[in-house]
């Protein structure tokens, strides 16, 4: 069993990444019913929170069906995240996570996200005062280092951990990387290996296979994996993993009245939190996973992120279930 503070979870979890513009609460719904262990909210600026910016706050929002969820803040001033951690707390969300890893140069650029990987003594000060204003677990989720030759994660997780830190999630590249080539999670099992590491250490980047999770688990020893991309338009990987687990085979992929019905489902929660207009436009960055794999697919899915009623979404998912609706995913 895994435990982040006193929240038990199954042996070798699989945990919804933070995604900014993803992990909104139908996104989170979705995994979650189809085996996400925990899940994780979009990350949240410390600094909207305080100053009561409207997508901050929103960003607030969890359910009860959702849990346990994780809400995930950003930030490099000491008293703003402290702030933000009364804020969160009214939320009453399971855990509060810290995000020291988003690479994109506007979080950077102000010493929070990925940037504050170039003043590990901030980073470790900063969780460690989180830490002690709440009785909330507080987690963290980082990359490897800054770049290449500054690599330290086994003695900065080590820090973090000292100061009370309840877990850590690694992505396996640098801030230098990007997204760019292939994640290395070898740094992250040598976390884990750690002789005096007893927090859970859980594994991202890359996992976009039951295969490579199985990889990740069987090979690296990690205690879980936090998915990411993946998912994107594509909640079912939860269960196709937990069932690759089980079985050691391929669980069959959903059919097309099951990805009509979750992107209905995801559509039309989608506006009931955000309303038509940023319902509609948010959730076209899924269509294309939700239905990938289809010949001669391209109209509908143009019709998809180009249609600005959700009326005419909703014709248009209707039109692909009668036209494609005996197609056999493989």
């Amino acid at each position: 069993m895994v435990k982040i503070g006193d929240i038990e979870l199954p042996d070798f979890p699989l945990l919804l990444a933070p995604m900014e513009d993803v992990s909104d609460p139908p996104f989170r719904a979705l995994c979650k019913e189809q085996g996400a262990d925990v899940v994780y909210t979009e990350f949240i600026s410390s600094e909207g929170l305080i100053r009561d910016a409207a997508k901050s706050t929103m960003k607030l929002d969890i359910y009860e069906k959702e849990r346990p969820v994780g809400i995930q803040i950003f930030g490099a001033n000491l008293d703003s995240m402290l702030q933000s951690v009364e804020i969160v707390e009214k939320s009453n969300p399971d855990i509060i996570d810290i995000n020291f890893g988003c690479p994109v140069k506007k979080v950077v650029s102000k010493g929070a996200g990925a940037g504050i990987l170039k003043d590990i003594d901030l980073m470790v000060s900063l969780t460690e005062a989180m830490v002690k204003h709440t009785k909330l677990p507080i987690t963290v989720k980082t990359r490897l280092g800054w770049d290449h030759d500054s690599i330290k994660i086994v003695e900065v997780a080590e820090r973090l951990q000292d100061v009370g830190c309840a877990a850590i999630a690694i992505h396996g590249r640098t801030r230098a990387q990007m997204y760019k080539g292939e994640a290395d999670w070898h740094p992250i099992a040598d976390v884990k290996n750690n002789p005096r590491m007893h927090i859970p250490v859980f594994g991202n980047g890359d996992i976009n296979s039951p295969e490579k999770a199985q990889l990740m688990r069987d090979k690296f020893g990690l205690d879980g994996a936090m998915i990411g991309r993946a998912s994107i338009g594509y909640p079912w990987f939860f269960r196709e993993v937990k069932h690759f687990f089980e079985t050691g085979e391929h669980r069959a992929k959903p059919t097309m009245e099951e990805r009509v019905d979750a992107a209905r489902r995801h559509l039309q929660m989608s506006i009931d939190w955000k309303g038509e207009r940023l319902g509609v436009f948010e959730t076209r960055r899924h269509y294309t996973n939700y239905f990938k794999g289809i010949p001669h697919f391209k109209e509908y899915r143009q019709r998809m992120v180009t249609t600005d009623d959700s009326e005419g979404v909703f014709k248009v998912f209707d039109e692909v279930y009668e036209a494609f609706g005996d197609h056999q995913f493989v």
